[in-house]
């Protein structure tokens, strides 16, 4: 029997990850890198559509790739309603959903249509796999102390998952047997408990609380945020900028980019310096108040994604931490390999995909 072909499209800030597998083997994985002046025209995230669908377009063509070659195509979840773990077919009510973005501008919004345009020309399914919308908190979890407002589950669940399984596979134990906490070092920041299966706590890595990162800016003091909201200073936009996209690494030193940081820092530069390892004590210190949640019974500690690289950060991350419990280290994202296989689960009949609907877990 042929190995089923799946294609992978995971869209960054950036750039577009795309990749190709036959069964668990890749074929090939490249990266599609977007101009600052092509972003740059974009108010919104949907903006991006058709030039990332056009250069899509093009890359399968000089890869002479036909889409009715293949069994499915899968797309990285966008900011939808809440949900729970696992592979979803995209359908008209999530497409629709991420058009509107009524629940926050992000990249990954773009993965189900970029996903279904490809997939609906070939008459195959499309999915997505653990959106960042993956909201398996405790009730308790959600209390924000002010009525009205309750606190929401939006990480990276997609690679926290993914290196979640391997960490437990390296202790022996299955992932529903360990208590683990996983700190993805990415663009934003995200800090997931993992208790027997589930994340039972995680940060609003989008744009809420937990620990300022490249993009974000973390929490902040509320008080003095109220009093910039309503000074005519600026308008929301410019204070959301100041949030997301611009606020953290970006606002303090200009960049996003650790290599440039690393080689600042390298070259004397004390500010540099100071701001990269601000980052570095709080990620930290929200691993120490995550370890709160399962009382202290923490199996593993684990720091993955991109910035996960940098010896200089997790040095210093260990260095606060490492006495709570073992610490691995995944740097990178997986992303790639964990959407192919929450694909090739429901192709060969492993577990059924589900279906979107919007406000399902609200």
């Amino acid at each position: 029997m042929a190995k089923e072909r799946v294609l992978v499209i995971n869209p960054g800030s950036t750039s577009t990850k795309i990749a190709l597998f036959a069964g668990e083997e890749l074929v090939f994985a490249e990266t599609l890198h977007h101009s600052s002046q092509e972003l740059g025209t974009c108010k919104r995230v949907i903006d991006q559509f058709p030039f990332r669908r056009q250069a899509l377009e093009n890359f399968l063509q000089e890869k002479k790739i036909d889409p009715h070659s293949l069994a499915a195509v899968v797309g990285r979840g966008g900011v939808l309603a809440p949900v729970e773990g696992g592979t979803y077919l995209v359908n008209e009510e999530m497409l629709a959903e991420l058009r509107e973005a009524p629940r926050g501008e992000h990249a990954s919004n773009l993965g189900a249509l970029l996903a279904h345009e490809i997939a609906a020309a070939a008459g195959i399914p499309a999915y997505i796999v653990d959106p960042v919308v993956v909201d398996e908190l405790e009730p308790i979890a959600r209390v924000s102390g002010m009525p009205g407002i309750k606190r929401r589950s939006i990480f990276h669940a997609l690679n926290q998952k993914a290196v979640a399984r391997r960490a437990a596979r390296e202790l022996g134990r299955t992932y529903t047997e360990v208590n683990l906490i996983v700190a993805h070092l990415g663009g934003g920041i995200s800090v997931g408990v993992h208790s027997n299966g589930r994340v039972i706590d995680v940060n609003n890595a989008l744009d809420g609380d937990g620990p300022f990162s490249p993009e974000r800016s973390g929490s902040v003091p509320v008080g003095d945020l109220v009093r910039l909201c309503f000074s005519g200073k600026l308008t929301e936009r410019e204070i959301y900028r100041n949030i997301v996209g611009g606020g953290g690494l970006v606002g303090y030193l200009g960049t996003n980019d650790a290599r440039e940081i690393e080689e600042r820092i390298n070259n004397g530069e004390e500010v540099a310096r100071f701001y990269f390892e601000a980052m570095a004590y709080q990620v930290a210190k929200e691993i120490g108040a995550a370890a709160t949640v399962v009382k202290g019974e923490v199996d593993a500690i684990v720091l993955t994604g991109g910035l996960a690289h940098s010896t200089m950060l997790t040095g210093w991350i260990r260095e606060r931490i490492g006495f709570l419990a073992p610490v691995f280290l995944y740097p990178g994202e997986g992303e790639l390999e964990a959407l192919a296989q929450g694909a090739l689960r429901v192709l060969r009949g492993e577990e059924q995909a589900k279906l979107y609907a919007p406000g399902g877990r609200e």
